[in-house]
């Protein structure tokens, strides 16, 4: 199986253009310009996995309150599904390389950007930003203390 770009349509270069995603040997790579016009073809894993690692380090060490919104939102409150909402987020390095593999489904990442993500590459590929939603939770009635 090819791997997919896992953040297709979700990353930019610098000067907020859309980076294409192209497959040169079977490889995807996202394109993005210099301001002289050249191409710049960055493998999407390299710049996949350093999105992927930002998220993990935001996300640990709150695995139970992720957890807990996931369950909340899926309407499984219930004390497995908890445990096992936290189980999956504790080993969330262990999907990345799945997810590398087979990328975000399409609807995944229309979601996605039309919360606000995107993801801010320079020519070499490094990620110069992540920009994540970042729209407050307000807390629904009775969960004042959360």
């Amino acid at each position: 199986m090819m791997r997919q770009p896992v953040f297709q349509g979700l990353v930019f270069d610098e000067e907020g253009n859309p980076a294409e995603v192209r497959w040169v040997g079977g490889e995807p790579c996202y394109v993005v310009y210099d301001p002289w016009g050249m191409a710049y073809h960055i493998p999407s894993e390299q710049v996949d996995r350093q999105v992927l690692e930002r998220m993990y380090r935001l996300m640990e060490g709150h695995e139970e309150v992720l957890a807990q919104a996931a369950a909340r939102f899926l309407g499984q409150e219930d004390p497995f599904t908890l445990a096992a909402l936290q189980e999956q987020f504790r080993h969330l390095d262990q999907h990345m390389e799945a997810l590398l593999q087979v990328g975000l489904p399409e609807d995944a990442r229309y979601l996605l950007g039309m919360m606000g993500f995107r993801v801010v590459i320079n020519h070499h590929g490094e990620v110069v930003e992540v920009h994540f939603p970042h729209e407050p939770m307000e807390p629904e009635e009775g969960d004042e203390d959360l």
